[in-house]
């Protein structure tokens, strides 16, 4: 199978521990039967001990389980699991189809539907789709949707007070039975015992408690910049308020009635607070606060491609970080990076040679329009 990972590079990541890499690739220690992030602070493998894997989902379809100790659950998303940075009009292929794909098994497709209905709201046949999981992520799509939920539930057993049996809901479980079985089967134990401590907050078993979780992304991000973009686009269910971003949640729309809130926290983390009164519908709304707060991109990526435009280079070294605001139901079928809309000729022009990227470039293209307004004005 071809990941695209680059083998030697992987390892050098994961002897200095470089959490550059975080959440791009997975280490999977044959010899114990886990498998971690790169930065895990476990003593490290040996070399022949070592199998990398693209995906947990790639990790846990070969046998592995996930690292109690670095909780792999806990990884940045990684939104280039592509490879390669695609280039030109090729990149809108069958990379496109699968990060289509992985955007619906994370709202839920799975939960409540099968691999062929999948496909077929993809234009496509099913076992087209399963080939191209296993040639991207190294997993079919039941195991992708099997290692979101597994992993949703292994952070809300560590980070709330939530019971078991509204773990198993939250996380997208059918049943608790099926909640047991798997992680029996895939960590020999059941739920209550990777409980480790109590947070002592406010989350509790009923089901319009509030559950706090942290979610993870890459550094820089300009949170000002998000926020102030989020207040003036002045959404009927959103406010900002001090920093802090608030959605009020519908059940016709999200499936439960109750709010989410997003605050900054510490540096490659946001605080997510959700008071929902359904618990099953919490996968699709953190989904959702992913999308809109853009929390699986890759600054480094997009910087490294964007700087070799000469206009853009300067901005990207004084405001890193920026990133567009994305919309709460995405019905778009090209990817959020390269979405574009605008009237500017000349910006639509330039925009063609920031592919995959043009909405990042377009926000530094704006930048820099107000600079120069600001210096002739």
């Amino acid at each position: 199978m071809n990941t695209g990972l680059d083998q030697d590079a992987c390892w050098r990541a994961v002897v200095a521990r470089d959490a550059r890499f975080d959440g791009r690739f997975f280490t999977g220690v044959v010899s114990t039967g886990i498998y971690c992030r790169p930065v895990c602070p476990a003593r490290t493998p040996k070399r022949e001990n070592v199998v990398f894997h693209p995906t947990a989902a790639a990790a846990e379809a070969s046998g592995l389980r996930a690292c109690l100790r670095c909780r792999p659950e806990t990884a940045p998303d990684f939104a280039g699991w592509r490879g390669e940075t695609p280039r030109g009009g090729a990149w809108r292929g069958t990379a496109n189809t699968v990060s289509r794909a992985l955007a619906l098994i994370e709202a839920g497709a799975l939960d409540a539907g099968d691999t062929e209905a999948l496909a077929a709201r993809l234009g496509l046949g099913e076992r087209q789709l399963r080939r191209l999981f296993r040639q991207h992520l190294g997993a079919a799509p039941v195991s992708v949707a099997q290692t979101r939920r597994v992993l949703l539930a292994k952070q809300l057993i560590h980070e709330t007070d939530l019971s078991m049996a509204d773990v198993a809901l939250a996380a997208g479980f059918g049943s608790v039975r099926r909640f047991n079985e798997t992680f029996q089967a895939l960590y020999g134990r059941a739920p209550s015992d990777l409980r480790r401590r109590k947070t002592g907050g406010e989350v509790g078993g009923e089901a319009g408690g509030a559950i706090r979780l942290g979610l993870t992304y890459r550094p820089p991000y300009d949170w000002p910049a998000m926020m102030g973009a989020l207040a003036t686009r002045r959404a009927a269910d959103e406010t900002v308020v001090n920093g802090v971003w608030t959605r009020r949640l519908r059940a016709a729309v999200d499936g439960a009635d109750g709010s989410v809130t997003l605050r900054p926290a510490a540096n490659g983390k946001a605080e997510v607070q959700a008071r929902i009164g359904a618990l099953k519908a919490l996968p699709g709304v953190l989904a959702r606060v992913r999308r809109v707060f853009d929390l699986a991109a890759d600054p480094e990526a997009i910087a490294r491609d964007l700087s070799a435009d000469s206009l853009l280079q300067p901005l990207l070294q004084v405001r890193p970080g920026l990133r567009p605001a994305g919309d709460w139901i995405d019905v778009g079928e090209d990817a959020p990076s390269d979405r574009l809309v605008t009237r500017d000729g000349d910006l639509l022009a330039r925009a063609e040679r920031w592919r995959p990227w043009r909405a990042y470039g377009a926000l530094y293209w704006t930048l820099s329009k107000e600079l120069r307004h600001d210096r002739t004005g």
